[in-house]
């Protein structure tokens, strides 16, 4: 007993503290907002309590860092076997849905089982950042050697860092699929592959992309659905709010309301039915009309000591699989937040995708903490590495 609360102080003390605390109250933040962005669903929509999302989110979170456990205690050595085994199992479940899944909000990516429903895809993101630096770091010797090719390595990667990512462009996903060509692109970019071979493999997928959005065009007289153009009316949507434009324009407005110190706690207009499920993809507006554009910035602040943490941690790391570890994660939560915030402002088209820490989501909340787990293994690893030194 007392060696297994000397192992857990262990892994405490060897944590990023920032990082652990920052995410923590990031968490608590996004908990209680949700209850009341989610107000109006809950109680008018689906008559159920008050508080339905929050312990929802509450459980996911729970579960979330029960599943971190086992990742911060497992050496990053002995990844390779388990990583493995969920990469195929999670390919089986997109493959499954690509082929059986029935269509929910316009995406063919829910998996029921029994009384679980769930994203596969969300879980996708941590297990290709994992298998694409593992690979990294056992061929990278090879990699950087000029004098044969790697096309057999490039191949392997190139699979296991895209395929998923078709098939999830195909379920009519884009927002995911747009998240793990930004993973995959950062990780590709910053690995130990030769310059002029990642020009060739580059110019190589442009040239697949095209032909085979030429096929689609062909086949199925379109590339996007419908439903997935009407998202691109985000330039002057209040202009265009009865063709897809509605959201960000009661976006702007719950923005606008709140001013630069807010109406109040669940004093939110917007919430009542102006925006679909305010307590999911379009969060911030209902934390920005309520907390007002001073409070709510300091949410900027977090996500700023966040992303910090992690790129400073894998500039440091000795190891290559922890560095592409965190780069990995890091490009994972700067996306999330660049494509949902995009959206929002009606910089980029408006995709569903969920805000890191503060959107209602059990699959994207677990697959988050996860991550945020991999960085912390990384962390110890690095810490107990220089006491040894």
């Amino acid at each position: 007993m007392k060696n297994s609360i000397k192992k857990i102080i262990g892994y405490y003390n060897d944590m990023d503290k920032t990082l652990l605390f920052v995410s923590i109250a990031l968490f608590v933040f996004g908990l209680f907002n949700i209850v009341t962005a989610s107000s109006s669903e809950a109680v008018m929509r689906y008559e159920q309590s008050l508080f339905y999302y929050f312990f929802r989110q509450l459980i996911m979170i729970l579960a979330g860092f029960i599943l971190s456990i086992p990742i911060i205690k497992k050496d990053t050595k002995k990844y390779p076997f388990p990583t493995l085994v969920l990469f195929l199992g999670i390919t089986f479940c997109i493959m499954y849905l690509f082929l059986y899944g029935t269509f929910h909000k316009g995406a063919q990516n829910w998996l029921t089982i029994g009384p679980i429903t769930f994203q596969p895809s969300e879980f996708v993101k941590p297990i290709i950042i994992v298998c694409l630096a593992l690979i990294f770091d056992k061929t990278k010797n090879k990699l950087r050697n000029n004098k044969y090719k790697h096309y057999d390595i490039i191949g392997i990667i190139l699979v296991i860092g895209l395929f998923n990512s078709v098939i999830i462009f195909l379920e009519k996903d884009l927002g995911t699929m747009l998240i793990l060509m930004f993973i995959f692109m950062t990780l590709f970019m910053a690995s130990p592959i030769l310059k002029q071979e990642k020009t060739k493999t580059i110019i190589f997928l442009l040239i697949v992309a095209i032909s085979g959005l030429v096929i689609i065009k062909n086949q199925k007289g379109y590339i996007l659905s419908e439903e997935q153009m009407t998202r691109f009316n985000f330039i002057n949507p209040c202009k265009n709010y009865l063709d897809g434009g509605y959201q960000i324009c009661n976006a702007y407005i719950a923005i606008n309301n709140g001013g630069l110190l807010g109406l109040g706690i669940g004093k939110s207009q917007q919430k009542y039915s102006y925006i679909p499920e305010p307590h999911t993809d379009m969060v911030f507006a209902i934390i920005a009309e309520e907390q007002g554009l001073l409070r709510s910035s300091f949410i900027f602040l977090g996500y700023i000591i966040i992303l910090y943490r992690i790129l400073d941690l894998s500039s440091k790391v000795g190891t290559l699989r922890g560095k592409y570890i965190t780069l990995g994660v890091a490009s994972y939560i700067f996306a999330h937040i660049l494509i949902n915030l995009g959206g929002l402002f009606g910089m980029l088209p408006l995709t569903g995708v969920p805000l890191p820490f503060l959107s209602y989501g059990g699959s994207f909340t677990m697959a988050l903490i996860l991550s945020l787990a991999l960085v912390q293994r990384v962390h110890i690893e690095y810490k107990r590495e220089k006491i040894k030194i």
